[in-house]
């Protein structure tokens, strides 16, 4: 069911996705979706535990077996690459909360830091800047990644080149940190 509802909410919009819709989607009735999620609240968690969880894995394995430059260009391009495939399911992940260490929104979010963790011991960057640079490396990719996927990037010059630039002046920066 929470895939049937990430699919949709790609598709739709997550601020679209409804329990009815779905329900729809699926071919039951929507009092029938409530035998495997809670409500529209609790589907949307689902989904961005879900969301969480498929991004870092699209990043961990970007990254295996490269270091610097060449982890952070592929951290960078697969993040972009799963929101622009999936921006529904990426939209649910923004502004929630884990409601405690058990929880399977925080144990994927934990998944996907780390990742980007990984990305990071390719710099010389001091432990206690790390959390600054995660946030810098997250601000950067879901900046550029929302705003392509919302249709933000109007003018001509190549989007593509766009990011790649961004991946080097992150690169750039850290390196120089």
């Amino acid at each position: 069911m929470v895939a049937a509802g990430a699919a949709l909410a790609d598709e739709v919009g997550l601020a679209d996705l409804t329990m009815g819709l779905l329900a729809e989607r699926v071919g039951v009735r929507t009092p029938s979706l409530y035998k495997h999620v809670g409500g529209q609240e609790d589907l949307n968690r689902r989904i961005a535990a879900l969301a969480l969880s498929q991004a870092a894995d699209a990043v961990g394995g970007a990254v295996q077996g490269y270091a610097g430059r060449d982890a952070l260009a592929a951290s960078a391009r697969a993040f972009r690459a799963f929101v622009l495939e999936h921006p529904g399911r990426y939209a649910a992940t923004i502004g929630l909360e884990p409601s405690g260490p058990d929880d399977p929104l925080a144990t994927a979010s934990q998944r996907l830091l780390d990742a980007f963790t990984a990305v990071l011991r390719g710099y010389d960057i001091a432990e206690s800047d790390v959390n600054h640079a995660l946030r810098m490396l997250r601000s950067l990719c879901h900046g550029f990644a929302t705003l392509q996927s919302a249709g933000g990037f109007q003018w001509s010059t190549d989007i593509d080149e766009s990011f790649e630039w961004l991946i080097a002046f992150t690169d750039w920066g850290l390196r120089a940190m």
